[in-house]
């Protein structure tokens, strides 16, 4: 009696624990297929990604070798342009072109020098700005003395000599810091300068140049025998210069 009473409560639980147990498979099952499409996600998304890198990689490598390219090819532009600059300089030297236009030629091809010089980086569009040349010194030098800038036009001048040496026109700036002393009335430091080009530039025709000044300082002074010497040596060590003829004219003047 007993048994058959309770038989329908029986039946109703163990049916609520064979529910509950499906709704957990159905559960687990559900969470699976969830995790399985989130994997599939990112796995595709991964994949995604290393697409859009690989080609961001090679969208610089491209742009890479064009910024190559065309640094060279402004490089080559930049050396051709210098080199026509230099060979029509030596032809304007070799068909007799004043010494000035020349130097005036040389100053304005030392401003592009660098720049084709100079390698040219990719990406780099800042270049520090290079020191002046020996040419772009002297014509800037010159400009000032013929303003005035007696001081300025020294100081341009000596950091040329200091910096060139043995640049072509060394004698004639140094020529030039002895009339700046000489514009400033001071007679022995320019007859010093005037001794020091001989002294270190004896076979340029300035060397003259300077012997012939000097000799114009020495004879204002009174020391008409150390003009008279100068004179001499122009004419037996410079016979063919302009500054001869002159020391010619003049010794026979002092000889009287």
């Amino acid at each position: 009696m007993r048994t058959t009473r309770y038989a329908p409560l029986a039946a109703l639980v163990l049916a609520g624990c064979l529910a509950s147990k499906t709704d957990i498979a159905v559960l687990q099952t559900d969470l699976r297929t969830m995790r399985a499409e989130a994997a599939h996600g990112d796995s595709a998304r991964r994949a995604q990604v290393d697409q859009v890198l690989a080609q961001l990689t090679r969208t610089n490598d491209s742009v890479r070798a064009i910024s190559a390219r065309l640094a060279k090819l402004q490089g080559d532009v930049a050396n051709e342009h210098y080199q026509m600059s230099r060979e029509i300089i030596q032809l304007q030297e070799l068909s007799g072109q004043s010494t000035r236009r020349l130097q005036e030629l040389r100053g304005a091809l030392e401003e592009r020098a660098p720049a084709a010089a100079q390698p040219v980086a990719p990406g780099d569009t800042a270049r520090a700005v290079a020191a002046p040349g020996p040419g772009q010194l002297f014509q800037s030098s010159l400009d000032q003395l013929r303003r005035g800038s007696i001081s300025v036009a020294r100081g341009g001048f000596e950091e040329l000599l200091r910096a060139y040496p043995t640049y072509e026109d060394a004698p004639e700036a140094m020529v030039y810091i002895a009339e700046t002393y000489a514009a400033e009335r001071n007679q022995v430091a320019a007859d010093s300068v005037y001794g020091l080009v001989v002294q270190r530039y004896p076979r340029s025709p300035k060397a003259a140049t300077a012997l012939y000044k000097r000799a114009q300082i020495l004879r204002s002074a009174g020391q008409a025998a150390a003009a008279r010497a100068a004179l001499e040596r122009i004419v037996r060590e410079y016979p063919r210069s302009d500054e001869a003829a002159l020391a010619r004219e003049q010794l026979r003047t002092l000889g009287r």
